[in-house]
Parts: C-alpha cells; sequence; structure tokens
C-alpha cells in the first residue's frame, strides 16, 4: 500500500493545472454530462456520476437503461488507461459526430481518445513491463529491498483506476467548493431507497 500511495503522489505531482481547469470548466459548462468507462474504469465512471448527481448536476451512466440520448450541448467524460478501449472509443466517435463535447481521463499520453478529445487529463500511469523473473529478485535481494514486486508494478491497470478514482474525488471536492454546496443539500440528494 505504502508503494502505491508513494506512486500516486508522484503522479498527482505530474498532474499539469491547464488540463484540469479545462476539464472542471466542460464540466460547468455542460448541460448535462454523461460518463463511460469500461471495466474497472466503469466503476470509477460510475462513482464519479453519482458524485456529480449528488452536488445538483445532470449525470448519466452510457448504457445505462434509463440514460436519454447524447445532445450536443452535452459533455462526455470518458476513462480509459489505455485511450483505446473499443466501446469507449465508440461513444466519443459518437459524440464527435453529434458535435459534443469529449474530456478524456486517460493514462496514456498518445492515443485514438486523445486525438479526438477537446480535454484530456493525463494521468502519467504509464507503467513498465513486471515480469519479475530470479534476475529481477536477486537484485533487489543484493539492494536490500525485500519486496516480490517494485513499486511501478501493480496488478493490471489498478494505478490508473486508482488513480482515476482519487484523481475524480478531488475534483468532487474542488465543485462542491465552486458551487458552495452544503453538506446538508447533497444528503437531501442521497438515496433513500436502499
Amino acid at each position: 500500500m505504502s508503494m502505491m500511495i508513494s506512486r500516486i503522489g508522484e503522479i498527482a505531482e505530474t498532474l499539469r493545472q491547464d488540463q484540469v481547469d479545462c476539464f472542471i470548466s466542460a464540466l460547468m459548462s455542460a448541460d448535462r454530462i454523461f460518463v463511460i468507462g469500461a471495466g474497472r474504469s466503469g466503476f470509477v465512471a460510475k462513482s464519479f456520476a453519482m458524485r456529480l448527481m449528488h452536488l445538483g448536476l445532470t449525470s448519466y451512466v452510457v448504457g445505462e437503461t434509463v440514460t436519454p440520448s447524447f445532445h450536443k450541448n452535452d459533455t462526455l467524460i470518458a476513462f480509459s488507461g489505455s485511450g483505446k478501449t473499443k466501446s469507449v472509443m465508440e461513444a466519443c466517435e459518437t459524440t464527435r459526430q453529434i458535435g459534443g463535447q469529449i474530456c478524456l481521463i486517460t493514462g496514456t499520453r498518445v492515443s485514438p481518445m486523445a486525438e479526438l478529445a477537446d480535454c484530456v487529463v493525463l494521468l502519467d500511469t504509464e507503467e513498465e513491463s513486471c515480469h519479475v523473473g530470479p534476475d529481477h529478485f536477486d537484485l533487489r535481494q543484493l539492494r536490500g529491498e525485500h519486496r516480490s514486486i517494485s513499486a511501478a508494478c501493480t496488478p493490471l491497470g489498478t494505478l490508473f483506476e486508482t488513480t482515476a478514482m482519487i484523481f475524480a474525488d478531488s475534483v468532487i471536492s474542488a465543485l462542491i467548493e465552486m458551487k458552495h454546496c452544503s453538506i446538508e443539500e447533497i444528503m437531501h440528494r442521497y438515496t433513500n431507497m436502499q
């Protein structure tokens, strides 16, 4: 956990303020916000949509049965570590055809989605290959690094998903301040049907 926390801190230091400003501006100016992601990135997207709703913004998750049609004054928020996930890419292409705005949260500098997006937030999580073999183990032992994995090696995209969740929650915190939302207002929008 300490290694992952340290790595996420390093990634946070590389965030570009102009990208964050562009992202927040897109959220604030959108008529409606649609979010999409696949797999675990999809869970992060859904969590973000829920928090946007708690703030009183109109948000939907692409692919849900109650999600309406997308219009040109709407904004799509795409979460994709690779920037090339097929289902997310298709949603970006549809958004571009309709004339809506695309915001991409990604871990990859250059990708097909980044080329389509109006706003890209790079969470610089591109990871080295994680082939941990005997040579790597011996070197770590000689250096006194008694760990089974290196700090760069987290399982299958975990670093992007975790960083994306923290980034999304940080944006929510900023929006709470910008919109002067009270805790009472937010709590009023929590579901009471559980």
